[in-house]
């Protein structure tokens, strides 16, 4: 058995629990939302040929607050951050039913406290976290 079977084996297991599946997953939508959320501000900064300096004045913030935001692999910001820094971009942080197919996967397990394959949930949610977002147009 690889190491990463067995990382998927032991998360498979610990998933049986109902409070650590839902921690777990609840952790990791929110780690891929914020993750999509900056990564499609950073790429609209991008777009629009504005240094992170120049959307931090146009918000009225530190540069460093804007560099921490888009650059920090954790970074943990504020919705009212988010949609300040997305208004300076012409965006709007909106909110977006989960698309039925995977909805299943996500809010059932929370609602009940078990999914019935803890492994493919595992997986799931690990590629909702490591892919890169796609920005909105």
């Amino acid at each position: 058995m690889t190491k990463q079977t067995a990382f998927w084996d032991d998360l498979a297991r610990d998933l049986e629990d109902p409070e650590f599946l839902r921690e777990y997953v609840v952790e990791s939508m929110r780690i891929a939302t914020i993750d999509q959320v900056v990564n499609a501000i950073d790429d609209a900064r991008e777009a629009a040929g504005l240094s992170k300096a120049e959307l931090a004045r146009a918000i009225q913030k530190e540069p460093a607050t804007i560099r921490r935001l888009l650059s920090s692999d954790n970074s943990n910001p504020t919705l009212g951050t988010l949609a300040e820094v997305a208004a300076a971009l012409g965006l709007r942080i909106t909110v977006e039913p989960i698309p039925k197919a995977e909805r299943g996967q996500i809010t059932q397990p929370l609602l009940e406290g078990r999914a019935a394959d803890p492994k493919k949930l595992a997986r799931h949610l690990d590629k909702m976290r490591t892919s890169k977002a796609k920005v909105l147009a």
